[in-house]
């Protein structure tokens, strides 16, 4: 069994690819790479295949166009590590923070009992000459595992995709499976198996580049808008999955809703941002979905700090929310 498996959703990603690959193949052959090919049409699949005839540590997937998430399935259906990851292929892992990791879950003592390793990931922004580091040092403990009831981030601070990396085997415990041909899933990969964590830690690496900037990329905020649908289908997903869990421990719930409320935030700005009639009953459709779904849950999430500012009433409160969202992008520098 290798350490760690890394899957490497790849459409169309020729002109960029290798700087994710090369990266990943520094960390020898306790570290398996899974390049799925998702039916592009350049030459990332005969990319992909090179590098697995060269590289033992390397395999290449090959599947109809199904999206990031079902190459994520693919990914996982095939993984052999005892930990998993995804790198997207036009973001990278720093090499020196990558060495580190591998040390730490060659170590048994701290891998004991772990289902979540939470590291630090950056924006690297196309154009800034600052990159902004998402890290949670003193905010959550290092140097031990711990469990949700040490777990209290604030609003702004939340697990994405490029922080986690999760056990194999409590994937494939919460039965992970990803919808096809959607957009921005990657918020259910990470809230999917939380019921299924016990145990986490947190190491202070400075791991994931998250590169972020182009035209045409799915962050883009005018992107974004564009395919608020596929927003929606995610957000409503997420609530759907909490309205049929029965969580007995409330530091996790406490969590999740957290979770589930900054992504309706996201589609709420986002709708706000479009200001068109039809996006303005969008967004009101999506609070009712909540309050219909799971009342308790809309209840707590309107009440929120982000519940609040998302629903000021009027224009003037409308502009409001947009002024603190601007803010808060500078701050966090996304999209």
């Amino acid at each position: 069994m290798k350490l760690l498996s890394v899957v490497v959703p790849c459409y169309n990603s020729a002109d960029y690819m290798a700087r994710c690959i090369d990266v990943l193949l520094t960390a020898g052959p306790e570290l398996e790479v899974l390049i799925v090919d998702d039916g592009s049409r350049d030459d990332t699949g005969a990319i992909a295949d090179r590098y697995a005839s060269q590289y033992p540590q390397v395999r290449a997937l090959h599947e109809a166009n199904g999206g990031h998430g079902q190459a994520i399935n693919y990914g996982l259906s095939q993984a052999t590590g005892r930990f998993f990851k995804v790198v997207d292929s036009d973001d990278w892992l720093d090499p020196a923070a990558l060495a580190t990791l591998m040390a730490r879950l060659a170590d048994p003592a701290f891998t004991a009992g772990l289902d979540m390793l939470i590291c630090n990931y950056i924006y690297d922004k196309v154009g800034a000459s600052h990159k902004k580091v998402i890290q949670f040092r003193h905010l959550l403990p290092q140097d031990r595992t711990f469990t949700w009831a040490d777990v209290r981030l604030p609003v702004g601070k939340y697990l994405l995709m490029h922080a986690v990396i999760y056990r194999t085997d409590c994937l494939k415990a919460a039965h992970l499976t990803l919808p096809a041909h959607t957009f921005y899933e990657d918020n259910l990969y990470v809230f999917y198996p939380l019921p299924y964590v016990e145990s986490a830690r947190y190491l202070d690496l400075d791991l994931y580049h998250y590169y972020i900037g182009r035209a045409d990329q799915s962050v883009n905020e005018q992107v974004m808008i564009g395919r608020i649908d596929q927003q929606l289908f995610v957000n409503r997903a997420m609530i759907d999955y909490y309205a049929t869990l029965h969580l007995r421990d409330d530091h996790l719930a406490r969590y999740m809703r957290s979770y589930a409320t900054i992504v309706t935030g996201i589609s709420s700005i986002l709708l706000l941002r479009a200001n068109t009639p039809e996006a303005l009953a969008k967004k009101r459709a999506l609070w009712a979905y909540i309050a219909d779904t799971d009342p308790a849950l809309y209840t707590q999430m309107r009440h929120s700090l982000v519940g609040r500012v998302m629903n000021l009433p009027g224009h003037s409160g409308r502009a409001l929310t947009v002024a603190a969202y601007r803010a808060a992008r500078h701050v966090y520098q996304f999209n």
